[in-house]
């Protein structure tokens, strides 16, 4: 299901090409200062580095939990969980840079302060990378690891995801086609790695 859930993702954020530097603009002509502030505020929960360094931290207590031989059932899962997330990332995030390096895109930011709107193709610049959106991909690799954690909570997961991915289009950090292409490479990513690197950890349904 995450499979084609993520392709839906990346089919959509094709077709949003089409519309993506009109809904820019009005999302930054109408996005007010102290809803920028707000948005501003719990965008970087999405953010890559934050959430490695709970997968590293988890790691670090899960290996505290092994020394001293207690909840050494809890300990494991831990450390299952958070190889996992890491390994998303991993992929996800090598699937995407490889895609930021080639296509180029500049940040809507650009187009609102400079007039420069587009692709870049093979100019290999860093600075173009605006499509796909790591948040998105980091957020949607998050979503699904605690969904394995705690199945029952799936919808709360995903609801998050999504408010906390499309942040950076209603910053004007990314394109909307950014976000939703972004977020299914996120959710595939972590599919793949869970069913093929860890297998029983997931749920049926993934």
């Amino acid at each position: 299901m995450l499979f084609w859930a993520g392709l839906i993702l990346i089919a959509l954020g094709l077709c949003a090409l089409a519309i993506d530097r009109a809904l820019a603009h009005f999302i930054y002509d109408h996005v007010n200062a102290r809803a920028h502030k707000f948005l501003d505020g719990i965008t970087h929960y999405a953010k890559a580095g934050h959430w490695l360094a709970a997968a590293i931290l988890a790691l670090i207590v899960a290996a505290v939990f092994k020394r001293f031989h207690v909840k050494e059932a809890e300990g494991a899962l831990m450390i299952n969980y958070s190889l996992a997330f890491i390994a998303s990332l991993t992929l996800g995030s090598a699937v995407l840079h490889v895609i930021k390096l080639v296509l180029g895109r500049r940040r809507p930011r650009d187009d609102m302060e400079m007039g420069l709107y587009g692709f870049v193709p093979f100019a290999f610049n860093l600075e173009y990378n605006s499509f796909p959106s790591g948040h998105a991909l980091t957020i949607c690799c998050v979503a699904v690891i605690f969904t394995c954690v705690w199945p029952m909570l799936w919808p709360v997961w995903f609801a998050i995801a999504f408010v906390l991915a499309v942040t950076r289009a209603l910053l004007t950090a990314h394109f909307l086609s950014d976000v939703l292409i972004g977020a299914g490479i996120g959710l595939i990513a972590a599919r793949e790695v869970l069913l093929l690197g860890f297998a029983g950890f997931a749920p049926l349904w993934f």
